[in-house]
């Protein structure tokens, strides 16, 4: 497939604002969606927020400080990235 041809949404510009994450397409759309959707993101200093790359053809973004990706799919779907889960701890019997 030509990528050039392809109807695929592309992050060409991003942008990380003290609440929102918003990405301009290739397309010409503007999407946004709440900085708190990426927790790791959410607890990133203003630096790390900053400091991203656009992956390949603009599929998604990379933080490399935090270890964080976001999709342009997750965005127009709506999937926010789930917090780990606390660490159950063993009881111990007695």
């Amino acid at each position: 497939m030509n990528t050039a041809a392809s109807s695929d949404a592309r992050i060409v510009a991003l942008e990380v604002t003290g609440d929102a994450i918003i990405a301009r397409l290739a397309d010409g759309r503007t999407i946004g969606v709440p900085l708190a959707w990426s927790w790791r993101l959410a607890d990133a200093t203003p630096a790390q927020r900053q400091r991203f790359e656009i992956i390949g053809t603009g599929e998604g973004v990379h933080w490399p400080d935090i270890d964080e990706d976001i999709s342009v799919r997750g965005m127009l779907q709506g999937v926010p990235a789930c917090p780990p889960k606390a660490a159950k701890t063993k009881r111990r019997r007695a």
